[in-house]
């Protein structure tokens, strides 16, 4: 998995005007510039927030990610609990930790 990249390109489309207009325009030339495995690829061309989530996106990224795709708050929160729900818990990065604190 290639996590870094993940975050780097949601960080930059939701930072950057040019990004988001090539986003828009070419995903799929956009996306190519990136290092992602074909689950990555598919999470993020589908707005499937809960296995961005569950993939150990940041929250702060992913929050703005999924407001720029057209979701409001209580649909990201849903999103999140729903991509546990159907991927189990999440696989990497800062929110394992949380989960392992929790046992």
């Amino acid at each position: 998995m290639s996590l870094y990249y993940v975050q780097k390109l949601l960080y930059q489309l939701n930072r950057d005007p040019n990004v988001r207009r090539r986003f828009d325009a070419d995903r799929e030339d956009l996306l190519s510039e990136y290092s992602l495995t074909n689950e990555e690829r598919t999470a993020i061309v589908e707005g499937d927030i809960g296995l961005l989530y569950v993939m150990g996106v940041n929250g702060q990224i992913l929050m703005h990610y999924s407001a720029l795709i057209g979701q409001e708050w209580d649909e990201y929160i849903d999103a999140m609990k729903r991509g546990v729900a159907a991927h189990g818990p999440v696989r990497a990065g800062l929110y394992t930790l949380l989960q392992a604190k929790d046992r």
